[in-house]
Protein backbone atom coordinates (compact mmCIF):
# COMPACT_ATOMS: atom_id res chain seq x y z
CA UNK A 1 0.00 0.00 0.00
CA UNK A 2 1.49 3.76 -1.09
CA UNK A 3 2.19 5.88 1.59
CA UNK A 4 0.70 9.86 1.55
CA UNK A 5 4.11 11.89 1.14
CA UNK A 6 2.49 15.04 0.66
CA UNK A 7 -1.00 16.19 2.31
CA UNK A 8 -2.48 19.68 1.69
CA UNK A 9 -5.15 20.63 3.54
CA UNK A 10 -7.22 24.01 3.30
CA UNK A 11 -4.25 25.74 1.94
CA UNK A 12 -4.33 29.73 1.02
CA UNK A 13 -1.53 31.99 0.59
CA UNK A 14 -2.75 35.91 0.29
CA UNK A 15 -0.65 38.95 -0.78
CA UNK A 16 -1.41 42.53 0.12
CA UNK A 17 -0.82 45.12 -3.19
CA UNK A 18 0.45 48.03 -1.59
CA UNK A 19 4.31 50.11 -1.20
CA UNK A 20 5.74 48.48 1.87
CA UNK A 21 7.26 44.60 0.86
CA UNK A 22 7.10 45.11 -2.68
CA UNK A 23 10.80 44.82 -3.63
CA UNK A 24 13.95 46.46 -1.73
CA UNK A 25 13.65 48.20 1.70
CA UNK A 26 14.80 51.36 -0.51
CA UNK A 27 12.61 51.17 -3.24
CA UNK A 28 9.58 50.78 -0.52
CA UNK A 29 10.81 53.68 1.27
CA UNK A 30 10.76 55.55 -1.51
CA UNK A 31 7.44 54.78 -2.47
CA UNK A 32 5.82 55.67 1.14
CA UNK A 33 7.42 58.82 1.04
CA UNK A 34 6.31 59.54 -2.50
CA UNK A 35 2.89 58.83 -1.58
CA UNK A 36 2.90 60.82 1.90
CA UNK A 37 3.72 63.48 -0.31
CA UNK A 38 0.67 62.43 -2.58
CA UNK A 39 3.23 62.30 -5.82
CA UNK A 40 2.91 59.46 -7.95
CA UNK A 41 4.74 55.98 -7.35
CA UNK A 42 8.32 56.59 -8.32
CA UNK A 43 8.90 53.15 -10.01
CA UNK A 44 5.22 53.04 -11.83
CA UNK A 45 5.44 51.73 -15.16
CA UNK A 46 3.00 52.20 -18.17
CA UNK A 47 0.01 50.44 -18.02
CA UNK A 48 0.14 50.89 -14.18
CA UNK A 49 -1.70 53.72 -13.30
CA UNK A 50 -4.69 52.00 -11.45
CA UNK A 51 -2.17 50.69 -9.41
CA UNK A 52 -2.69 53.48 -6.67
CA UNK A 53 -6.04 53.10 -6.18
CA UNK A 54 -5.56 49.34 -5.51
CA UNK A 55 -3.13 49.85 -2.40
CA UNK A 56 -4.21 48.04 0.38
CA UNK A 57 -6.55 45.34 -1.50
CA UNK A 58 -5.57 41.54 -1.08
CA UNK A 59 -5.23 38.98 -3.57
CA UNK A 60 -5.73 35.66 -2.76
CA UNK A 61 -2.88 33.44 -4.88
CA UNK A 62 -4.66 29.89 -3.60
CA UNK A 63 -7.85 29.87 -2.01
CA UNK A 64 -8.81 26.16 -0.06
CA UNK A 65 -6.24 24.15 -1.94
CA UNK A 66 -7.12 19.99 -0.64
CA UNK A 67 -4.83 17.26 -2.07
CA UNK A 68 -2.78 14.38 -1.42
CA UNK A 69 0.21 12.72 -3.32
CA UNK A 70 1.22 9.15 -2.73
CA UNK A 71 4.75 8.11 -2.83
CA UNK A 72 6.16 7.56 -5.92
CA UNK A 73 4.06 9.42 -8.11
CA UNK A 74 4.31 11.89 -10.80
CA UNK A 75 1.82 14.87 -10.62
CA UNK A 76 1.46 17.32 -13.42
CA UNK A 77 0.70 21.01 -12.26
CA UNK A 78 -1.33 23.03 -15.50
CA UNK A 79 -3.44 26.11 -15.60
CA UNK A 80 -2.75 29.68 -17.03
CA UNK A 81 -0.57 32.38 -15.93
CA UNK A 82 -1.09 33.64 -12.84
CA UNK A 83 -3.15 30.85 -11.35
CA UNK A 84 -1.49 30.44 -8.49
CA UNK A 85 0.69 26.81 -9.73
CA UNK A 86 4.35 28.58 -8.44
CA UNK A 87 2.81 29.95 -5.75
CA UNK A 88 1.66 26.55 -4.56
CA UNK A 89 5.31 25.20 -5.31
CA UNK A 90 7.00 27.63 -3.31
CA UNK A 91 4.46 27.22 -0.05
CA UNK A 92 5.75 23.14 -0.79
CA UNK A 93 8.76 24.18 -1.31
CA UNK A 94 9.20 25.80 2.36
CA UNK A 95 10.09 29.10 0.11
CA UNK A 96 7.05 31.24 1.47
CA UNK A 97 4.97 30.66 4.33
CA UNK A 98 1.01 29.92 3.86
CA UNK A 99 -1.67 31.97 5.50
CA UNK A 100 -3.77 28.95 6.00
CA UNK A 101 -4.22 25.87 5.92
CA UNK A 102 -1.51 22.91 6.82
CA UNK A 103 1.45 21.19 4.68
CA UNK A 104 2.67 17.73 5.65
CA UNK A 105 5.47 16.44 3.99
CA UNK A 106 7.50 12.89 4.58
CA UNK A 107 10.73 13.17 3.06
CA UNK A 108 13.79 15.22 1.91
CA UNK A 109 13.00 17.48 -1.13
CA UNK A 110 15.18 18.84 -4.45
CA UNK A 111 13.46 21.93 -5.42
CA UNK A 112 14.23 23.68 -9.08
CA UNK A 113 11.71 26.66 -9.41
CA UNK A 114 13.84 29.14 -11.11
CA UNK A 115 16.88 29.21 -13.04
CA UNK A 116 20.02 29.32 -10.40
CA UNK A 117 17.23 28.06 -7.23
CA UNK A 118 19.85 28.24 -4.56
CA UNK A 119 22.99 28.87 -6.20
CA UNK A 120 25.62 31.49 -4.75
CA UNK A 121 26.79 33.49 -7.64
CA UNK A 122 30.17 34.01 -6.75
CA UNK A 123 30.54 30.32 -6.07
CA UNK A 124 32.11 28.08 -8.55
CA UNK A 125 29.74 25.18 -10.35
CA UNK A 126 31.63 22.68 -8.25
CA UNK A 127 31.18 24.38 -4.78
CA UNK A 128 27.28 25.13 -5.32
CA UNK A 129 26.85 21.24 -5.96
CA UNK A 130 28.11 20.93 -2.27
CA UNK A 131 26.42 23.76 -0.88
CA UNK A 132 23.38 22.37 -2.00
CA UNK A 133 23.58 18.78 -1.24
CA UNK A 134 24.43 20.68 1.98
CA UNK A 135 20.93 22.54 2.20
CA UNK A 136 19.30 19.49 0.98
CA UNK A 137 20.53 17.97 4.39
CA UNK A 138 23.30 15.40 2.81
CA UNK A 139 26.35 14.59 3.89
CA UNK A 140 29.79 15.43 1.75
CA UNK A 141 30.20 11.55 1.45
CA UNK A 142 26.45 11.76 -0.31
CA UNK A 143 27.54 14.73 -2.72
CA UNK A 144 30.95 13.27 -3.19
CA UNK A 145 29.10 9.82 -4.54
CA UNK A 146 27.03 11.45 -7.04
CA UNK A 147 29.37 14.13 -8.02
CA UNK A 148 30.54 13.15 -11.24
CA UNK A 149 27.32 11.18 -12.62
CA UNK A 150 25.65 15.35 -11.81
CA UNK A 151 28.61 16.88 -14.07
CA UNK A 152 27.80 14.31 -16.74
CA UNK A 153 24.27 14.73 -16.92
CA UNK A 154 24.87 18.83 -16.70
CA UNK A 155 27.43 18.89 -19.32
CA UNK A 156 29.27 21.72 -18.15
CA UNK A 157 32.53 19.83 -16.71
CA UNK A 158 34.95 22.10 -18.47
CA UNK A 159 33.67 25.24 -16.20
CA UNK A 160 32.98 23.27 -13.12
CA UNK A 161 35.69 25.32 -11.03
CA UNK A 162 33.91 28.67 -12.81
CA UNK A 163 31.88 31.26 -10.72
CA UNK A 164 27.96 30.51 -11.72
CA UNK A 165 27.64 34.10 -12.27
CA UNK A 166 29.27 33.54 -15.64
CA UNK A 167 27.40 30.48 -16.66
CA UNK A 168 24.72 30.94 -19.76
CA UNK A 169 20.81 30.90 -17.98
CA UNK A 170 21.28 27.56 -20.00
CA UNK A 171 23.94 26.26 -18.11
CA UNK A 172 22.49 27.22 -14.75
CA UNK A 173 19.85 25.13 -15.62
CA UNK A 174 21.70 21.72 -16.26
CA UNK A 175 23.49 22.23 -13.36
CA UNK A 176 20.68 23.03 -10.90
CA UNK A 177 18.41 20.39 -13.00
CA UNK A 178 21.54 18.01 -12.76
CA UNK A 179 21.33 18.43 -8.79
CA UNK A 180 18.10 18.57 -7.80
CA UNK A 181 17.45 15.27 -9.53
CA UNK A 182 20.59 12.99 -8.38
CA UNK A 183 20.51 13.96 -4.93
CA UNK A 184 18.63 10.96 -2.87
CA UNK A 185 15.57 13.52 -2.33
CA UNK A 186 12.14 12.19 -1.86
CA UNK A 187 10.43 14.74 -3.51
CA UNK A 188 11.77 16.11 -6.69
CA UNK A 189 9.45 19.49 -7.62
CA UNK A 190 10.32 21.35 -11.10
CA UNK A 191 8.63 24.10 -12.10
CA UNK A 192 8.47 25.80 -15.48
CA UNK A 193 12.86 26.18 -15.91
CA UNK A 194 13.21 23.65 -18.53
CA UNK A 195 12.00 25.79 -21.47
CA UNK A 196 15.91 27.68 -20.86
CA UNK A 197 16.91 24.27 -21.68
CA UNK A 198 17.61 23.40 -25.82
CA UNK A 199 15.18 20.69 -26.82
CA UNK A 200 17.78 17.95 -26.86
CA UNK A 201 18.33 18.62 -22.88
CA UNK A 202 14.27 19.14 -21.79
CA UNK A 203 14.16 15.39 -23.57
CA UNK A 204 17.06 14.07 -21.22
CA UNK A 205 15.63 16.01 -18.36
CA UNK A 206 12.00 14.07 -19.08
CA UNK A 207 13.81 11.22 -19.19
CA UNK A 208 15.48 11.40 -15.48
CA UNK A 209 12.82 12.24 -14.06
CA UNK A 210 11.20 9.91 -15.14
CA UNK A 211 13.40 7.30 -13.92
CA UNK A 212 13.58 9.50 -10.69
CA UNK A 213 9.31 8.47 -10.78
CA UNK A 214 10.15 5.08 -11.48
CA UNK A 215 12.61 4.51 -8.30
CA UNK A 216 9.70 5.25 -5.78
CA UNK A 217 10.33 8.67 -5.63
CA UNK A 218 7.72 11.72 -6.16
CA UNK A 219 7.54 14.53 -8.71
CA UNK A 220 5.60 17.57 -8.73
CA UNK A 221 5.69 18.83 -12.59
CA UNK A 222 4.36 22.58 -13.37
CA UNK A 223 4.45 22.96 -17.19
CA UNK A 224 2.71 24.88 -20.23
CA UNK A 225 3.82 22.17 -22.34
CA UNK A 226 1.35 19.80 -22.26
CA UNK A 227 3.06 17.13 -24.25
CA UNK A 228 5.75 16.46 -21.56
CA UNK A 229 2.98 16.95 -18.84
CA UNK A 230 1.02 13.90 -20.42
CA UNK A 231 4.25 11.51 -20.78
CA UNK A 232 5.65 12.10 -17.66
CA UNK A 233 3.15 12.42 -15.36
CA UNK A 234 0.59 9.86 -13.65
CA UNK A 235 -2.04 12.21 -12.42
CA UNK A 236 -2.93 15.59 -12.64
CA UNK A 237 -4.95 19.03 -10.97
CA UNK A 238 -5.82 22.07 -12.89
CA UNK A 239 -5.45 25.38 -11.26
CA UNK A 240 -7.45 28.53 -12.04
CA UNK A 241 -8.02 31.72 -9.58
CA UNK A 242 -6.26 30.18 -6.68
CA UNK A 243 -8.33 26.72 -6.93
CA UNK A 244 -8.60 23.46 -7.89
CA UNK A 245 -11.08 22.91 -10.51
CA UNK A 246 -10.20 19.31 -11.09
CA UNK A 247 -7.86 16.22 -9.56
CA UNK A 248 -7.76 13.11 -11.63
CA UNK A 249 -5.44 11.47 -14.37
CA UNK A 250 -3.24 13.51 -16.53
CA UNK A 251 -5.31 12.51 -19.56
CA UNK A 252 -8.34 14.09 -17.29
CA UNK A 253 -6.74 17.45 -16.58
CA UNK A 254 -4.87 18.23 -20.13
CA UNK A 255 -8.21 17.69 -21.59
CA UNK A 256 -10.29 19.67 -19.13
CA UNK A 257 -7.79 22.26 -19.22
CA UNK A 258 -7.73 22.04 -23.14
CA UNK A 259 -11.14 22.15 -23.18
CA UNK A 260 -11.79 25.17 -20.65
CA UNK A 261 -9.40 26.57 -23.40
CA UNK A 262 -11.29 26.47 -26.57
CA UNK A 263 -14.40 26.62 -24.96
CA UNK A 264 -13.30 30.56 -23.36
CA UNK A 265 -11.94 31.15 -27.21
CA UNK A 266 -15.14 29.87 -29.30
CA UNK A 267 -17.24 31.86 -31.02
CA UNK A 268 -18.86 30.48 -34.10
CA UNK A 269 -18.74 33.43 -36.24
CA UNK A 270 -15.12 34.49 -37.06
CA UNK A 271 -16.36 37.87 -38.38
CA UNK A 272 -16.87 38.93 -34.63
CA UNK A 273 -13.69 37.27 -33.30
CA UNK A 274 -11.43 40.03 -31.87
CA UNK A 275 -8.91 38.02 -30.66
CA UNK A 276 -7.10 37.74 -33.76
CA UNK A 277 -3.69 39.10 -34.95
CA UNK A 278 -2.86 41.10 -38.18
CA UNK A 279 -3.80 44.05 -39.86
CA UNK A 280 -6.99 42.40 -41.33
CA UNK A 281 -6.91 43.57 -44.87
CA UNK A 282 -8.07 40.38 -45.36
CA UNK A 283 -9.98 38.29 -43.28
CA UNK A 284 -11.36 34.64 -42.98
CA UNK A 285 -15.24 34.92 -42.62
CA UNK A 286 -16.29 31.17 -42.04
CA UNK A 287 -14.58 27.74 -42.03
CA UNK A 288 -16.32 25.25 -43.44
CA UNK A 289 -16.03 20.94 -44.01
CA UNK A 290 -16.92 19.16 -47.39
CA UNK A 291 -16.73 15.76 -48.18
CA UNK A 292 -15.53 14.72 -52.25
CA UNK A 293 -19.48 14.74 -53.68
CA UNK A 294 -19.68 18.85 -52.56
CA UNK A 295 -21.66 17.66 -49.45
CA UNK A 296 -21.35 19.47 -46.30
CA UNK A 297 -20.06 17.62 -43.15
CA UNK A 298 -19.31 18.26 -38.97
CA UNK A 299 -17.06 15.65 -38.98
CA UNK A 300 -14.31 13.57 -40.10
CA UNK A 301 -13.60 9.81 -40.13
CA UNK A 302 -10.24 8.66 -39.54
CA UNK A 303 -8.49 7.95 -42.85
CA UNK A 304 -11.02 10.11 -44.71
CA UNK A 305 -10.26 12.67 -47.37
CA UNK A 306 -12.09 15.96 -47.47
CA UNK A 307 -12.08 19.83 -48.16
CA UNK A 308 -11.53 22.61 -45.72
CA UNK A 309 -13.10 25.59 -47.17
CA UNK A 310 -12.10 28.63 -45.85
CA UNK A 311 -14.24 32.33 -47.01
CA UNK A 312 -12.06 35.18 -46.94
CA UNK A 313 -13.34 39.07 -47.59
CA UNK A 314 -10.89 41.34 -49.10
CA UNK A 315 -10.78 45.17 -48.63
CA UNK A 316 -9.17 45.06 -52.08
CA UNK A 317 -7.84 43.11 -54.73
CA UNK A 318 -4.07 42.15 -54.56
CA UNK A 319 -2.15 39.96 -56.64
CA UNK A 320 -3.03 36.65 -55.93
CA UNK A 321 0.82 34.91 -55.66
CA UNK A 322 1.62 37.48 -52.39
CA UNK A 323 -1.37 35.93 -50.49
CA UNK A 324 -0.67 33.08 -48.81
CA UNK A 325 -3.38 30.85 -46.96
CA UNK A 326 -2.39 28.24 -44.24
CA UNK A 327 -3.80 26.47 -42.19
CA UNK A 328 -2.64 24.93 -38.30
CA UNK A 329 -4.13 21.99 -37.22
CA UNK A 330 -3.60 21.26 -32.78
CA UNK A 331 -4.47 18.64 -31.10
CA UNK A 332 -5.80 18.43 -28.04
CA UNK A 333 -3.02 18.35 -25.53
CA UNK A 334 -1.66 21.34 -27.62
CA UNK A 335 0.67 19.29 -29.65
CA UNK A 336 0.72 20.97 -33.15
CA UNK A 337 0.11 18.12 -35.92
CA UNK A 338 0.19 19.65 -39.33
CA UNK A 339 0.56 22.59 -41.24
CA UNK A 340 -0.34 23.29 -45.04
CA UNK A 341 -0.18 26.43 -47.07
CA UNK A 342 -0.01 28.14 -50.41
CA UNK A 343 3.39 29.43 -51.04
CA UNK A 344 4.61 32.07 -52.44
CA UNK A 345 5.06 32.33 -56.11
CA UNK A 346 2.73 29.51 -56.90
CA UNK A 347 2.53 28.46 -60.65
CA UNK A 348 -0.81 27.24 -60.32
CA UNK A 349 -2.34 30.30 -59.08
CA UNK A 350 -2.70 33.66 -61.20
CA UNK A 351 -4.23 37.12 -61.92
CA UNK A 352 -5.76 39.09 -58.94
CA UNK A 353 -7.53 37.91 -55.62
CA UNK A 354 -11.55 38.51 -55.89
CA UNK A 355 -12.38 41.07 -53.08
CA UNK A 356 -14.45 38.02 -51.71
CA UNK A 357 -14.61 33.98 -52.53
CA UNK A 358 -13.32 30.63 -51.23
CA UNK A 359 -9.79 28.65 -50.91
CA UNK A 360 -10.23 25.22 -50.29
CA UNK A 361 -7.49 22.90 -48.94
CA UNK A 362 -8.05 18.75 -49.58
CA UNK A 363 -6.68 16.79 -46.68
CA UNK A 364 -5.93 13.59 -48.14
CA UNK A 365 -6.84 10.01 -45.96
CA UNK A 366 -6.44 11.72 -42.62
CA UNK A 367 -4.41 9.61 -40.33
CA UNK A 368 -5.75 11.08 -36.99
CA UNK A 369 -7.26 9.67 -34.29
CA UNK A 370 -10.48 10.68 -32.55
CA UNK A 371 -10.61 13.27 -30.80
CA UNK A 372 -11.68 17.18 -31.03
CA UNK A 373 -8.55 19.02 -32.97
CA UNK A 374 -8.80 22.57 -33.40
CA UNK A 375 -7.74 24.38 -36.50
CA UNK A 376 -5.75 27.55 -36.41
CA UNK A 377 -6.18 30.21 -39.95
CA UNK A 378 -3.58 31.99 -40.79
CA UNK A 379 -3.37 34.54 -44.15
CA UNK A 380 -0.35 36.32 -45.10
CA UNK A 381 0.78 39.11 -47.99
CA UNK A 382 3.81 38.70 -48.83
CA UNK A 383 5.69 38.65 -45.20
CA UNK A 384 3.10 40.64 -43.49
CA UNK A 385 0.33 39.34 -41.24
CA UNK A 386 -2.72 39.70 -42.88
CA UNK A 387 -4.90 37.57 -40.37
CA UNK A 388 -4.49 34.77 -37.47
CA UNK A 389 -7.24 33.10 -35.71
CA UNK A 390 -6.26 30.55 -32.83
CA UNK A 391 -9.33 27.75 -32.33
CA UNK A 392 -10.85 29.55 -35.45
CA UNK A 393 -12.93 26.11 -36.24
CA UNK A 394 -12.85 22.60 -34.37
CA UNK A 395 -12.31 19.78 -36.38
CA UNK A 396 -14.12 16.84 -34.90
CA UNK A 397 -12.35 13.41 -35.52
CA UNK A 398 -14.17 10.29 -35.32
CA UNK A 399 -13.61 6.49 -35.58
CA UNK A 400 -16.07 4.39 -37.84
CA UNK A 401 -13.93 1.93 -38.54
CA UNK A 402 -10.81 2.82 -40.17
CA UNK A 403 -9.61 -0.26 -39.48
CA UNK A 404 -10.57 -3.37 -36.60
CA UNK A 405 -7.26 -3.03 -35.32
CA UNK A 406 -6.92 0.52 -34.88
CA UNK A 407 -10.55 1.25 -33.19
CA UNK A 408 -11.01 2.90 -30.56
CA UNK A 409 -7.28 4.09 -30.37
CA UNK A 410 -7.10 7.35 -28.57
CA UNK A 411 -4.88 9.91 -27.51
CA UNK A 412 -3.04 7.87 -25.30
CA UNK A 413 -2.51 5.55 -28.02
CA UNK A 414 -0.02 9.07 -30.27
CA UNK A 415 -1.54 11.72 -32.16
CA UNK A 416 -1.41 9.53 -35.85
CA UNK A 417 -2.66 5.82 -36.81
CA UNK A 418 -1.16 4.18 -39.49
CA UNK A 419 -2.30 1.42 -41.68
CA UNK A 420 0.58 -1.05 -40.66
CA UNK A 421 1.60 -4.86 -41.96
CA UNK A 422 3.15 -7.18 -39.48
CA UNK A 423 4.92 -10.44 -40.35
CA UNK A 424 7.46 -13.29 -39.30
CA UNK A 425 10.80 -12.76 -41.14
CA UNK A 426 11.93 -16.20 -39.77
Amino acid sequence: MSKTVISVEHLSKRYQLGVIGATSLQRDLNRWWARTRGRPDPYLKIGQEGLAERMGEYIWALDDINFKVQQGEALGIIGRNGAGKSTLLKILSRVTAPTKGKVKIKGRIGSLLEVGTGFHPELTGRENVYLNGAILGMTRAEVERKFDEIVDFSGVEKFIDTPVKRYSSGMYVRLAFAVAAHLQTDILIVDEVLAVGDAEFQKKCLGKMGNVAGEGRTVLFVSHNLTSVEKLCHKGIVIDGGRIELKGSQTEAISYYIKKIHDKNKVEDLNIRKDRQGDGRIRISKIELYDLEGKQIKLVNTGDTFDIYLHYVAQESYNINDVIFGITCVAPNGTYVFSSSIQHKSTRFTGKLAKSGTVALRVKNIPLVTGNFQLISVIRLKNHRVDIVDNAFSLQVVDLGYSNYLKGRTLAHGVCVIKGEWRFIS
